[in-house]
């Protein structure tokens, strides 16, 4: 019965397709962002009970641009958010790859940050950068910013690169890793195609289990 807000604040609009939703021009977080206007009115229901999107939309893209010329640029999704938060138990953000200034928003308005990284190497040298960016926003704009955890995906048991990466990673970041793994799956990989969640999709397959096993880990905290 938790109430859970998405929010795809990454312009390629993943998380608002993977939902069967249209990139819809007027519609979304760029509209309380910039426009002004209420995000409760941005919002959308999903097949999932209690579970609602805010969605990327077209406008996404240019922010970053606008963004520098606005007031209180840093906290934009932080005004957007501030006056939600009773409704809902969980708003999760879904970020950009890139540290520009989306992610700086969306690490000023949270209350932690979930990291997932791919069990590939080249995922594994970008820690350190997002680390830097996480102090520097401790340090202007959200100074309570904790971690929420480090979660292994993509990881195929198969391959000695993905144990290996698993176990440098887990090496010298243990305290803060979660027990889940995200595996890879073709059943995962197959979901957003349908627009459904993999909870909907097939809900026994390993991908489901494995983000269930993280819902769980999150929920006990």
């Amino acid at each position: 019965n938790r109430r859970t807000l998405l929010i795809d604040l990454d312009p390629q609009g993943m998380s608002t397709l993977g939902l069967a939703k249209p990139k819809a021009s007027g519609q979304g977080i760029y509209q309380a962002m910039m426009n002004g206007r209420d995000l409760m009115d941005c919002i959308l229901g999903t097949e999932l009970e209690n579970f609602y999107l805010c969605p990327c939309s077209p406008e996404l893209s240019g922010i970053e641009a606008e963004l520098y010329a606005v007031e209180r640029r840093e906290k934009r999704l932080l005004d957007a958010v501030e006056k939600t938060r009773r409704f809902f138990n969980y708003i999760i953000i879904d970020c950009p790859p890139s540290l520009g200034f989306l992610t700086i928003n969306a690490l000023t308005a949270a209350d932690s940050l979930l990291i997932p990284v791919q069990t590939e190497f080249f995922c594994m040298e970008g820690i350190p950068d997002l680390f830097q960016a996480l102090e520097t926003v401790r340090a202007h704009f959200n100074p309570k910013l904790a971690i929420e955890g480090i979660l292994l995906t993509m990881f195929d048991e198969r391959t000695n690169l993905s144990k290996q990466v698993a176990e440098e990673i887990r090496k010298s970041l243990k305290n803060i890793m979660f027990e889940a793994v995200i595996p890879r799956n073709v059943r995962l990989a197959e979901a957003p195609s349908f627009g459904k969640p993999i909870v909907l999709y097939d809900i026994k397959s390993k991908g489901a289990e494995a983000y269930l096993s993280l819902a769980e880990e999150i929920i006990s905290r």
